[in-house]
């Protein structure tokens, strides 16, 4: 017997699993955030279906919105913290942000990083 260990780049939420009130694609597209607007701020994220592990500081991983299954790529984080909860299938954790794209570079990002047409956010 063996286990399959699946490491991941990208931490992909939505609002309910924890992505960050803070953080408007409208508002952000007016007045754009930077890094340093939360650099003492840890944020949290719960019940990502799945057993799921990411890049560890000072490895990037992609923060992505996910909303209605389209992926909006929001810049860098470093993941800090993961539990799994082996009966429910489920991780969650904890991160900081490390990088905020601008407006201009979230609309490249699809194409540069993901490229999955069912994915892509229509801007």
């Amino acid at each position: 017997m063996g286990s399959m260990i699946e490491l991941n780049d990208t931490l992909q939420i939505t609002k309910e699993q924890g992505f960050p009130e803070e953080l408007n694609y409208e508002k952000h597209k007016l007045h754009p955030y930077k890094a340093e607007d939360f650099k003492d701020k840890i944020f949290e994220f719960k019940n990502k279906p799945n057993i799921r592990n990411y890049h560890m500081p000072p490895v990037r991983n992609f923060l992505v919105e996910n909303t209605n299954g389209k992926w909006l790529y929001w810049g860098l984080i470093h993941i800090l913290e993961v539990k799994h909860d082996y009966i429910n299938k489920t991780t969650s954790g904890k991160y900081k942000i490390i990088y905020i794209n601008t407006p201009e570079e979230m609309i490249q990002a699809h194409n540069l990083i993901d490229r999955n047409e069912q994915t892509r956010y229509e801007f």
